[in-house]
């Protein structure tokens, strides 16, 4: 064991935040006070809830979403950064991902209420607009050109992330993996100077399993896919991946579509872009945007195929690990 391993202290710190809960694992030098740590890290994903929730109605973005169109609103400075990304994101992606659909989240189930017949009717019929067209944004100041109605499920977890990972460096630690529900990020090497292993899940709906593994340093992971949130129509199992275009679920997505970026609200969005783009304009965007990406496709008899490029996943997915 290396001398630099002998001098630190391994800690795993965890509380609730998004329905679900985050973790800290990182490695400080002895006898590091760790209460003040704990509470900096609860109270910065509280505070990104307090701005983002759509199950909140007091939130920041609940606000934003009431307020009459044309009216400017002042927002925090952490959902407008993180409004800009999205529209950023948005409009590099074609309007695969956006921000403005929280009308056809809520109607079809995937919010606060139960799915309604009459919402998913309105959603399906609406003249849709990308959020990058209807939404103004001028520093802290915010205002809607037009009826739209903001959901930052896609993006608001993986900036949680990013809060973490801030938080952690602010009281000098470099060495950490943090994450929020399966979206992580990596900061620096262990100290055995090797970097962050991680599991990309299998899209198994009935277990947790890995599909295969990575290693991290310095750069955050997201996944998006069909497996974990649905809603049953008849016979069919539906997404919580909505398709822009249609103001509902994707009727075909990708089993799973894992990302690799620089930050986690980066991952988070584009992995949800990506899915709706499908493998085909997903992996061309994958490329335009030097991201790394994993498609994980189902064929006809449910057996899993895999698409991948960029600089973590070869464009043989037998680069990617597989677990013992």
């Amino acid at each position: 064991m290396s001398k630099t391993s002998t001098e630190t202290v391994r800690h795993a710190l965890h509380g609730p935040t998004m329905g679900t809960r985050w973790s800290a694992l990182f490695y400080a030098a002895p006898g590091l006070d760790i209460m003040p740590i704990q509470a900096a890290l609860q109270q910065a994903v509280q505070r990104v809830d307090a701005q983002m929730s759509t199950w909140n109605p007091d939130s920041d973005l609940m606000r934003l979403n009431s307020a009459p169109i044309g009216q400017w609103v002042t927002i925090p400075a952490d959902l407008a950064r993180v409004l800009a990304l999205g529209l950023d994101i948005g409009r590099a992606s074609a309007g695969a991902f956006d921000i403005g659909m929280g009308d056809a989240v809520r109607a079809w189930g995937f919010g606060a209420q139960t799915a309604q017949e009459a919402a998913i009717r309105a959603a399906l019929t609406a003249q849709r607009h990308a959020a990058h067209d209807l939404l103004e944004l001028d520093g802290k100041r915010v205002r809607k050109q037009a009826p739209i109605c903001l959901d930052l499920n896609g993006i608001a977890k993986g900036y949680g992330v990013d809060q973490l990972a801030l938080t952690l460096r602010r009281f000098g630690i470099t060495a950490a993996l943090v994450g929020i529900d399966g979206e992580l990020r990596a900061l620096g090497l262990r100290p055995d100077r090797q970097g962050w292993a991680v599991a990309v899940e299998a899209p198994d709906p009935d277990q947790r399993a890995p599909h295969s593994m990575l290693v991290l340093h310095d750069a955050a992971v997201a996944t998006s896919g069909d497996y974990r949130h649905w809603v049953q129509v008849q016979d069919r199992r539906l997404s919580h991946t909505m398709d822009p275009r249609r103001g509902a679920p994707l009727p075909h997505p990708p089993a799973s579509v894992t990302v690799i970026a620089p930050t986690c609200a980066q991952a988070d969005a584009w992995a949800t872009a990506l899915m709706v783009a499908g493998p085909d304009t997903g992996m061309a965007l994958a490329a335009q945007h030097g991201l790394s990406a994993l498609f994980l496709l189902r064929g006809k008899q449910h057996e899993l195929s895999a698409r991948a490029c960029g600089a973590l996943f070869s464009a043989h997915p037998g680069a990617v690990t597989q677990p013992a």
